[in-house]
């Protein structure tokens, strides 16, 4: 299977979950503001799951940006990670229609937890099928994000038995972690474009650069 192929449909995956998840919202019988009063809970945490699904989505194509051939575990590994994703839209319902109350908070966290080792699972996968020179490993580094993003689940999830409210702030925590894409990839795929053109062509993209700018 090429890379576009499996980009395409990781990528038709993650927008059906969004459409999914904007469904979960009922639309309220009576005509006027206060009809929506209701929907508050449920508004706030599709908002919450669009922002996660949303930082999967680009940090996923950033990954898949640093490969060149896709193997079969490289293959179950994203499946692995469409798959946890794919049970955002029931937890997210039934965390907004519970008005985030503890056994669904918890649920929410436990999705995120999976998402997140699942993802770092494709990491690996991508590392390993790079071998030695991987250009995925050189960029992420320790991935201490990652790390500390599943300690931030567990922590969640430890809460949301007793205080719910402090785990939603937890996820939002873990989300800011990571709104803005990680940089570290393009950089370095940025510094490798950049040592494979001859200094005489890149001292020309320098300057063209230098004219648009």
């Amino acid at each position: 299977m090429s890379k576009g192929r499996l980009e395409a449909f990781s990528d038709g995956v993650i927008a059906i979950i969004i459409t999914i998840m904007v469904l979960t919202m009922k639309v309220p019988h009576g005509d006027r503001v206060e009809a929506l009063v209701p929907l508050i809970p449920t508004f706030f945490s599709y908002v919450l799951s669009f922002v996660y699904v949303g930082i999967y989505w680009n940090n996923h194509h950033h990954l898949l940006h640093t490969c060149h051939a896709v193997t079969g575990v490289m293959l179950w590994a994203n499946l692995h990670l469409l798959f946890w994703l794919s049970l955002l839209p029931f937890a997210t319902g039934w965390m907004g229609e519970n008005h985030f109350a503890a056994a669904p908070t918890v649920l929410y966290a436990v999705m995120l937890l999976m998402a997140g080792i699942a993802y770092s699972l494709l990491e690996q996968a991508i590392m390993r099928a790079q071998g030695q020179d991987s250009i995925l490993k050189q960029a992420v580094g320790r991935d201490w994000k990652g790390k500390v993003s599943v300690a931030l689940y567990l922590l969640a999830i430890v809460v949301a038995l007793h205080f719910p409210e402090i785990a939603d702030a937890v996820f939002v925590a873990a989300a800011l972690l990571w709104l803005i894409p990680d940089p570290r990839i393009e950089r370095h795929l940025a510094r490798q474009q950049n040592l494979a053109i001859p200094p005489e062509e890149h001292d020309g993209v320098t300057k063209r650069l230098d004219i648009l700018s």
